[in-house]
């Protein structure tokens, strides 16, 4: 019996440090969304999230003519933010936050070909914007950051053509 317990809390213990380790994304192509013959020629578009950071590889995509394209990683935190009233009760509320996107501003292709390079972040938005974020119960009511906060929530990574609808590829946890 302890033997079993004992592979048991192994196992459990090696999906949790494979989880926390890294986390790879979901790609999806739209091709309707890029010049025709567009392909990706060199690396792979991948990100993968480790704890808060997320971290977008470089890759090069060929056949794109002259179309102008920019990638983008979005993402969302969340945090606990304890409000406090003047008789000491406290209640937690969820604040979230939308991060400032990293952005690889406007790329331009050369002879048909268009290097992405790698994005990491974005950052956790600051403790002051997640307090003002949240709603206590009153404005009499004192608002702090409860410990082991912020935690990212979401990201998304895309990469987008300009003049063309929507996101040629997009990346998701």
């Amino acid at each position: 019996m302890v033997r079993k317990v004992g592979i048991a809390v192994a196992v459990v213990t090696a999906l949790v440090l494979t989880l926390s380790v890294a986390s790879a994304g979901t790609v999806v192509f739209n091709p309707a969304a890029a010049p025709s013959g567009t392909h990706v020629q060199t690396g792979t578009p991948d990100c993968t999230q480790v704890g808060n950071t997320v971290n977008c590889t470089s890759y090069e995509l060929a056949g794109v003519g002259n179309a102008n394209a920019t990638a983008t990683l979005s993402a969302t935190y969340s945090a606990i933010v304890d409000c406090t009233n003047k008789g000491g009760k406290l209640v937690p509320v969820k604040s979230t936050v939308q991060s400032a996107p990293s952005s690889t501003g406007e790329l331009e292709p050369k002879n048909g070909r268009l290097t992405v390079p790698g994005l990491s972040g974005p950052p956790a938005p600051s403790t002051q914007s997640f307090l003002d974020a949240a709603t206590c119960p009153n404005g009499n009511w004192t608002k702090s950051l409860a410990p082991g906060a912020p935690t990212l929530e979401s990201w998304v990574y895309t990469l987008t053509f300009t003049g063309y609808a929507g996101a040629y590829i997009t990346i998701t946890p």
